[in-house]
């Protein structure tokens, strides 16, 4: 065994014991890790109509989800990040509209620690994205030959379940979506006797990347992560919807470098639209709607 594969253990024995008790760790967190190989990328219950009220708080910005803080673009005021998080906001209310009065309510953020839904390279015992050569099924899928990702939940703190618990009760809701803008780290997928390289952002959503991309780098993603929770703050269903990619130069990533989301990239995903769908709908709208509606099991929202 490695000095690695040691390193690795260890770090899973202690998440494990740590995982018992504290805010943000995902065992006991109501949905299990998972790896899937492909969008839609989702865990947990399948969506299932839900009776009664469902609580949906503000869409919120996460920075550093995936990496240090200070990689990830500002939600200073007037930041492109505030005003993509205040025109998605506007959208939420209009799919809960389209959903009917009697479906959905908004409700403030709770104080205390929200649940983080995780989405993104398998990590390393640093927290890094772990080698994609590493062993274990975990980490590559020895059928395909791509590396994984892993889709997880961490808990949220006492203090947050119990105010949430209370706001639903007053508004007469069973289940909080929980809804957060954030960066996570996505590996390149190749495929085809010529290896062409793309990466999978979310459902129905594949971005061609240049043949010179390198498949040793992960690449930074602007992704929208949710989660349906229960009155009792477990998970009941999670997922995640990429939209933009920022890629690494070849030359970049052999030296150990990683391009990162930049306030012009937030700017550009604010206008961007996909092509391949009719309308030509806003990419943020599109990932945005499929998330609400697969999690809340609103499928007719997905075809505004």
């Amino acid at each position: 065994m490695t000095t690695r594969d040691l390193r690795a253990l260890a770090f899973a024995a202690s998440f494990a014991v740590a995982g018992c008790a504290t805010t943000g760790a995902t065992f006991r967190s109501g949905v299990g890790d998972s790896f899937p190989d492909r969008p839609p990328y989702r865990a947990g219950a399948a969506p299932i109509s839900t009776d009664g009220l469902i609580a949906i708080l503000p869409v919120a910005y996460q920075r550093g989800a995936s990496q240090a803080d200070i990689f990830d673009p500002s939600s200073a005021p007037a930041s492109p990040i505030a005003t993509l998080l205040a025109e998605m906001n506007a959208y939420v209310d209009s799919l809960t509209q389209a959903a009917g009065g009697t479906t959905a309510v908004r409700i403030a953020a709770a104080s205390g620690t929200p649940p983080d839904v995780q989405f993104g390279c398998v990590p390393d015992a640093g927290g890094d994205c772990a080698d994609p050569s590493s062993p274990g099924p975990a980490v590559r899928n020895f059928e395909t030959e791509q590396p994984r990702m892993r889709l997880a939940v961490g808990r949220p703190s006492p203090e947050w379940s119990t105010a949430t618990r209370a706001a639903l009760d007053a508004r007469g809701a069973k289940r909080t979506l929980v809804l957060t803008l954030e960066v996570g780290q996505y590996w390149v997928t190749k495929s085809g006797w010529t290896n062409r390289k793309s990466i999978a952002l979310g459902t129905n959503y594949s971005v061609p990347l240049p043949w010179l991309t390198s498949l040793e780098a992960p690449v930074s993603v602007l992704q929208l992560t949710g989660a349906l929770m229960d009155r009792d703050g477990m998970a009941v269903r999670i997922g995640a919807e990429g939209m933009l990619a920022r890629r690494t130069p070849l030359v970049m990533s052999g030296m150990g470098a990683q391009a990162v989301i930049s306030d012009d990239d937030v700017q550009q995903l604010r206008t961007l639209r996909r092509e391949d769908l009719p309308g030509r709908p806003l990419v943020w709208q599109t990932a945005l709607r499929q998330l609400v509606a697969d999690l809340v099991a609103k499928p007719e929202l997905a075809q505004r």
